[in-house]
């Protein structure tokens, strides 16, 4: 006879108990087969006075004790993480403690995009032990949740609108800028994570790729601030009238733009070799 492993039972405990907690306020709560879970466990999409929204998570779901950590409890992030930190909709990660009978919640996407960030990738998803998931918390839950949803949303059709323009394909993870000049003229700074240089796209120059390095920026004016200009003997730094960077002459406040996008993304940067 065919046995049932009580890690399913569990698992099945804790979609039971938050698909509950969903539908008692009205969300829409719809589980993914087993046989197609690529670390995903429900879609849902939730309700405002009633009505379903267009704001829509994906929620892996743990249940056991096994779980807990000395700050809460941890789900491994495992071969999840391009998907769970670039996909199309944002994952959280909620797990059922069934000594405490609680549910606690953690945004899995925010956690490992900060991480790459700060230059680091998560490992574990980390849950708050105070991130308690019931009938006195749910509002505030789904408040955060939609909020979060609307901003990732945003920024997406951000870099698909910025990707027309330019003529380009921006990848979820890359760190992309936008500015207009006095002159009405389009700059877009992109960044892929891990590669040692920029690249520049400029609408005056047709949108062409020009790669771009912090040492190959141009500040007329004295020394090279930080990582800035060090390709230039300090001679043609301190006289030179104009800024430039990859051959392209800059006026002053596109240098310091670039400047300030070069040191927002040098965690991007860090440890690329050089080729």
């Amino acid at each position: 006879m065919t046995t049932i492993p009580s890690g399913r039972r569990m698992e099945q405990a804790a979609v039971n108990a938050l698909r509950t907690l969903l539908q008692d306020y009205d969300h829409v709560v719809e589980e993914i087969s087993g046989q197609n879970d690529y670390g995903e466990d429900l879609f849902v999409t939730f309700a405002d006075a009633g009505r379903v929204t267009n704001d829509v998570i994906k929620v892996q779901v743990k249940g056991g004790t096994s779980w807990r950590r000395s700050y809460g409890y941890g789900v491994a992030v495992r071969q999840h993480a391009e998907t769970w930190a670039n996909g199309n909709v944002p994952v959280f990660c909620v797990v059922f403690d069934p000594v405490t009978k609680q549910l606690y919640w953690a945004n899995a996407t925010e956690q490992l995009r900060r991480g790459e960030h700060e230059g680091r990738r998560p490992r574990t998803i980390r849950v708050p032990a105070d991130a308690v998931l019931d009938d006195t918390t749910l509002a505030a839950f789904v408040n955060k949740a939609r909020a979060y949803v609307g901003g990732y949303r945003g920024r997406n059709a951000v870099l698909a609108h910025l990707g027309e323009m330019a003529g380009v394909a921006f990848s979820r993870s890359d760190h992309v800028l936008h500015w207009v000049n006095e002159f009405e003229e389009q700059l877009i700074f992109w960044q892929r994570p891990g590669e040692p240089h920029a690249t520049l796209l400029h609408s005056d120059l047709d949108w062409d790729p020009i790669p771009i390095t912090p040492a190959r920026l141009l500040i007329p004016g004295g020394l090279p601030l930080g990582s800035f200009g060090q390709d230039f003997p300090e001679e043609i730094r301190r006289l030179t009238p104009m800024a430039c960077v990859g051959g392209v002459i800059l006026n002053m406040p596109e240098a310091l733009w670039l400047a300030s996008c070069f040191s927002a993304t040098e965690w991007a940067r860090r440890g690329a070799e050089v080729g």
